[in-house]
């Protein structure tokens, strides 16, 4: 059963609320969760499998899931392997968090990465401090730009929120010169009418 409300934090948790209390059903929220991040932690088990010999590896991050389940994984298996996060410059909390050193909450998120806006989450933001070596920002140009280069030369159909670590890449060129590196392109959701270009 399909449940529309408004794409806002405060209409989803209403509507997650409304839904508890008619069904009596139990959520299971999208990352802030240990489970989730442990299902996340896979992407990044199949990743160091599939290519053992990485300096780095890029994760984008939103509310941390994807970001903590794959850090925790990286440095569980290879400690001297870089984790860096990748975070809309418009939607910049955890790279604020990241640097402050305390959770700082998402406000006005301004990005084309619709799937990146959520706050970050708190168990996750602790997982992050501990095994992240650091989070850059990416201009919404430089998401539109390396999704068109992933849909033209590597044929995926990827969405800005999946394209922001390879925009990463594209900005910080110096970061990534001489080193193997890997990056996480997550998602595919996509209104085909509603193209950023």
């Amino acid at each position: 059963t399909i449940i529309e409300c408004q794409p806002t934090l405060p209409a989803r948790e209403q509507a997650l609320a409304a839904v508890l209390a008619d069904t009596g059903a139990h959520p299971v929220p999208p990352y802030d969760d240990a489970r989730i991040i442990a299902g996340q932690g896979t992407v990044a088990l199949e990743l160091l499998q599939q290519v053992a010999e990485l300096d780095l590896v890029v994760v984008p991050v939103g509310g941390g899931g994807l970001l903590a389940g794959v850090a925790l994984a990286v440095k569980s298996i290879n400690p001297g392997i870089e984790v860096m996060a990748v975070e809309p410059a418009g939607a910049d909390d955890a790279f604020r968090s990241f640097g402050l050193g305390t959770r700082v909450e998402q406000t006005a998120p301004d990005t084309i990465a619709d799937g990146l806006r959520a706050s970050l989450g708190v168990l996750n933001f602790a997982i992050i401090q501990r095994y992240v070596d650091t989070i850059v920002t990416v201009e919404d140009s430089t998401i539109v730009e390396a999704m068109k280069l992933q849909w033209s030369r590597l044929k995926t159909v990827v969405e800005p929120s999946g394209a922001v670590s390879y925009a990463g890449a594209l900005e910080y060129p110096e970061r990534f010169r001489g080193r193997r590196a890997g990056l996480v392109i997550s998602g595919g959701n996509l209104d085909l009418d509603k193209l950023p270009w």
